[in-house]
């Protein structure tokens, strides 16, 4: 039977050519469908988290925090902080970073209160929910602000320090470090509780420990050897308050003073068993961590934030150290960060 040649070959019927047309366009949607990403995947937001520092002990329950909550979110955290917790321009290019990375959300814990306004200002004009976290900033283009009660865990240890005092005596208090909004909450609640005690007396309040555990150990030393008077010490940080114990300590003086200080990590909950200190104010930075993460998320997500998170502020003494609760704030658990 003769060939037929391909140019005189009869058209397909009307219906035929159509339904044709449809199998050839469907097949470059069935290809992405194939080799793209998935819909969970096309799904993951990613979080920045930039912290204050990445040094003390507190940042990594803050990030072990930000990771349960990515866990269970299904986002992506991109940690990422200045080394030392002074270097305010390392944090403001970390964030201007991630401003052109365009990520989905940005959670910052600002070094300083004013500093930060104009990277801030920058992260929530190109359209990326913004969350501030731990410290406060003076802006209130923010999305949500989620952090502890700071001065009210700054009157806590001054009714604390007075109830050990009785009431009477001379104090000092050593500051952490200027333009930190959080401990300067701190401080100031401090001082408000302390004027109620119309025997206690502030010998000192103008001193800062600084960034480092080396300067807050000159400052300590150098206050110490100061005030041979003092009877009460007071300290707003991790930092600060870890180089006072080392101080009072090595000086001999840890019997005669009364010492409270803020914040956990294993050489000050040791110091709390051991007596070297009286009481610290714990914060929840793995709580903080989740909170802020979680709304960041949110706020990529269009779902409603609550302007203002409080985070939860407690102390701990010799007294209750053993209990599930403060132990849990004593001793995080970060295996998470080992994953």
């Amino acid at each position: 039977m003769p060939r037929t040649s391909s140019r005189h070959a009869p058209a397909p019927p009307a219906r035929g050519r159509l339904a044709l047309l449809t199998l050839l366009a469907s097949i470059p949607a069935l290809v992405a469908c194939g080799s793209g990403p998935t819909s969970t995947d096309a799904a993951r937001l990613r979080i920045a988290v930039i912290p204050k520092g990445t040094t003390h002990e507190f940042w990594q329950s803050v990030h072990a925090g930000a990771l349960l909550a990515a866990q269970d979110l299904n986002a992506e955290i991109l940690w990422k902080g200045p080394q030392k917790e002074d270097d305010r321009e390392a944090q403001m290019r970390v964030v201007e970073d991630f401003v052109v990375k365009g990520v989905d959300g940005l959670v910052l814990m600002p070094l300083d209160k004013t500093a930060l306004v104009r990277p801030a200002r920058e992260v929530v004009a190109a359209g990326i929910p913004l969350i501030i976290a731990d410290s406060d900033l003076d802006y209130d283009g923010r999305t949500s602000f989620v952090a502890t009660d700071n001065h009210k865990g700054g009157e806590l240890a001054g009714e604390h320090i007075a109830e050990l005092m009785g009431s009477q005596g001379k104090i000092v208090l050593l500051r952490y470090l200027e333009g930190s909004a959080s401990t300067e909450e701190r401080e100031a609640g401090f001082l408000a509780a302390i004027a109620r005690h119309p025997g206690l007396e502030v010998i000192s309040s103008n001193q800062h420990a600084g960034a480092t555990k080396e300067s807050a150990l000159r400052a300590s030393e150098n206050l110490l050897e100061r005030h041979a008077d003092v009877q009460g010490v007071f300290c707003p940080n991790e930092s600060a308050t870890y180089a006072m114990m080392r101080a009072l300590v090595d000086s001999g003086r840890r019997a005669n003073v009364r010492f409270v200080g803020f914040d956990a990590s294993a050489g000050l909950v040791q110091g709390l068993r051991d007596g070297e200190v009286d009481a610290l104010v714990l914060q929840d930075p793995v709580r903080m961590g989740e909170l802020a993460v979680r709304a960041a998320v949110a706020a990529a997500r269009k779902e409603p934030v609550e302007p203002r998170i409080d985070t939860g502020v407690t102390i701990a003494t010799s007294k209750n150290l053993e209990s599930p609760a403060i132990a849990r704030l004593l001793t995080p658990d970060l295996s998470i960060l080992g994953r």
